[in-house]
């Protein structure tokens, strides 16, 4: 229950009310009517472009101490330029930071609870959705963005019935079983997400379950078994899945897991299919949403209502979100008309990855692969870097250089993913082809012979180490070559004819997630190298929950590219045979590897770059960490920079847009030296001072 001075304060903040700002669309307005572009207007509030044309559409809201110089700001435009009479401007509250204390739930009426207690769930008439808010707080512009979704994506329910939204509001769910929970989410609940592409589909409900939640709904609070937990379900004869089924309703292959999707057929063209998470049963990995599990309700709501804006809806773990993105913003099929008929039928959506599977070339493919048996030709070995420098080349001079700084490169494989052309159609095989840097796919060529400084990596293999005799290279890899002044002269080759920049809506909106996360975290794109430094080093400590969406982020963009390739799972499995993940069609190695070929011979650029500007070279490299030694704890202590002060063009540079670097962590250069002694790589545990054991390198 809450206190009588919890209360008293709830409704003080009722009585003060909140800032409100103009609609989306009067903020446009006015700052049209000022002759201001967005671009002035995020420089002046030291914001960026894209969080400004975000606040004049909708899709987010700004913050304190944003605010209150943004309110001011329309405020006096408004005196100026005021609207016409026909058109006043339709005021929208703004959402606060942290949530002020809420009454005590609604009473349910016993009559709606009764109708909660047939296996086929509620009716129609009989169901009733109840919405409560924060003192103060009405519905904000990320809830009313869509009318058929007032209530926005998703709710964490908790064990009282007390579902938590975004924007703060509360819902009440008198659900008492799994299947009625599912009808309410689908019919009265308001959840649900616009598509992201006019012809793709509207995201699903979400509900997420607590613990309390769980157990109240006849869940086992946590679910063990002896296989990884990512694979564990409840069993088919368990009560919970029998009443499921029995009102109808279906399960995807998964089960019923830690990511449950209940469905039924679709109903004139309309999807019937709700999403549930059970956070113990470990939906939210630690990992990749750092912390969450343990936030309140409210904040988790935050937290993925923020992700869901910014990203989409979860679907599961942040890789399948980042092969769901994928798909949702290219959807494999959109409307055509039928000349002949003047019908409308589903076709192709051109730049798109198409409906269905396409099989790898051979040398693509992992080794069990089916069309990989009986291949004795070589696979593509494009893969993030692995190496260290040999101690022995190691000079006196760097030894005796006090720290080891590392930089770790700002989502690499998200920069790398920007105008990146991939194959759309299957691959040909060609024998003696001429190298065409502007054809995706792969080709076996011989790069042994070239000469390379050897206090760097070779570009041409994830170890570092020099490559023997012929082997399967990505295009990006083989044009570095060519650009490296090398002599190329491919033996055989298997290329796409048809090709597109597929990964770049991907690009886009996972840039403008990251940009507006590290912004709300106190990290714009206008600070100095100084400034850039320094809020970097407490922006975590800022506020959790936006740290937690960037970590979810950036585990997007890695696990989205690593799903490209995933690989059969299972004690069970045999070479040769197809495992479900080959049934997707975003199952593409050779996108994969072009990604990682693009972010490998960028790092090699930038080190070259570096060493030819400074004479310094790294002590190790580890996927987008680099090491180097330093005569100072900072980077700007061995970055290079112009004569003007300005950061080295084609080097190392920090700032917050992907590719770009931040500090990654310091050490001694003695521990360093130490490390690459005994084996290991530093850049794996420059973050961290814990004692290194030889276990796990």
């Amino acid at each position: 229950m809450p206190s009588q001075e919890e209360l008293f304060d709830a409704v003080d903040a009722l009585l003060e009310g909140e800032p409100r700002l103009p609609s989306p669309a009067e903020r446009a307005r006015l700052r049209e009517a000022a002759g201001i572009t967005q671009a002035r207007l995020a420089a002046v509030l030291k914001s960026t472009p894209q969080t400004v044309k975000n606040w004049e559409n909708g899709r987010s809201e700004p913050r304190p101490p944003r605010l209150q110089a943004y309110l001011r700001l329309l405020d006096g435009w408004a005196e100026r330029y005021p609207a016409p009479a026909a058109s006043e401007p339709v005021l929208a509250p703004v959402p606060v930071p942290a949530p002020v204390p809420v009454p005590a739930p609604a009473v349910v009426p016993a009559a709606v609870a009764e109708a909660y207690t047939g296996p086929e769930g509620p009716d129609a008439a009989g169901a009733m959705v109840v919405a409560r808010r924060p003192a103060g707080k009405a519905a904000g512009p990320a809830a009313a963005g869509d009318p058929r979704f007032p209530h926005g994506p998703l709710a964490v329910l908790d064990g009282d019935g007390s579902a938590y939204g975004i924007d703060g509001i509360v819902l009440d769910c008198p659900a008492t079983t799994i299947a009625q929970l599912a009808e309410w989410a689908l019919r009265e609940s308001g959840l649900g997400a616009a598509r992201l592409n006019r012809s793709g589909k509207d995201g699903d409900p979400l509900v997420v379950l607590t613990a309390a939640a769980a157990v109240r709904f006849g869940l086992p609070e946590r679910l063990e078994g002896p296989q990884a937990r990512r694979s564990l379900r409840l069993p088919d004869d368990h009560p919970v899945v029998k009443q499921v089924t029995g009102a109808k309703w279906k399960l995807t292959q998964r089960g019923f897991g830690p990511w449950a999707r209940l469905y039924r057929p679709a109903k004139a063209g309309e999807r019937q299919c709700v999403q549930l998470a059970v956070l113990s049963w470990d939906a939210l990995d630690a990992r990749s949403w750092p912390g969450v599990v343990q936030m309140a309700p409210a904040e988790i709501a935050r937290v993925l209502g923020t992700y869901a804006a910014r990203v989409l809806t979860p679907r599961g773990s942040t890789a399948v979100n980042g092969l769901e993105l994928m798909t949702a913003l290219r959807p494999p099929t959109r409307a055509v008309k039928n000349e002949s008929t003047g019908a409308w039928e589903s076709g192709c959506n051109p730049g798109s990855l198409g409906s269905g599977p396409m099989d790898p070339a051979p040398p693509e493919a992992p080794a069990e692969h089916p069309v990989a048996q009986g291949w004795t030709g070589g696979f593509l070995d494009e893969e993030a870097y692995q190496w260290v420098r040999e101690v022995e080349l190691l000079t006196d001079e760097e030894c005796l250089l006090p720290y080891a700084v590392g930089l770790d490169l700002n989502t690499a494989f998200l920069a790398s993913a920007a105008r990146l052309v991939v194959g759309l159609s299957g691959p040909d095989h060609f024998h003696r082809p001429r190298f065409n840097k502007k054809i995706p796919g792969s080709w076996l060529v011989d790069l042994s012979h070239i000469e390379l400084d050897p206090r760097l990596p070779s570009p041409f293999t994830p170890s570092g180490r020099r490559p023997e005799g012929p082997a399967w290279y990505q295009t990006h890899t083989v044009a570095y070559a060519q650009e490296l002044g090398a002599a190329v002269e491919p033996i055989e080759a298997f290329l796409r004819r048809e090709t597109g920049a597929y990964l770049d809506p991907w690009h886009d909106r996972l840039k403008s997630a990251c940009a507006d996360t590290l912004a709300d975290l106190g990290v714009t794109a206008d600070l100095d190298e100084r400034r850039f430094l320094s809020a970097m080093e407490h922006h975590k400590d800022v506020d959790p929950a936006m740290a937690a969406v960037l970590a979810a982020i950036k585990a997007t963009v890695k696990g989205g590219i690593g799903k490209l390739r995933e690989r059969p799972q299972g004690r069970h499995y045999r070479d040769g045979e197809r495992w479900p993940a080959l049934e997707r069609p975003t199952w593409r190695p050779d996108i994969r590897a072009a990604v990682i070929s693009k972010t490998r011979v960028n790092m090699h650029r930038k080190l070259a770059n570096t060493a030819r500007a400074t004479g310094r070279y790294p002590l190790a490299v580890l996927s987008d960490c680099v090491v180097y030694p330093s005569p100072g704890a900072s980077p700007l202590d061995f970055l290079p920079h112009t004569t003007s002060g300005k950061p080295l063009p084609g080097s190392f540079r920090l700032g917050t847009t992907p590719g770009l670097a931040k500090l990654e962590g310091v050490q001694e250069m003695a521990w360093a030296v130490d490390l690459m002694e005994r084996g290991l790589n530093p850049a794996r545990h420059i973050k961290g001072g814990d004692a290194v054991t030889d276990e796990g390198e």
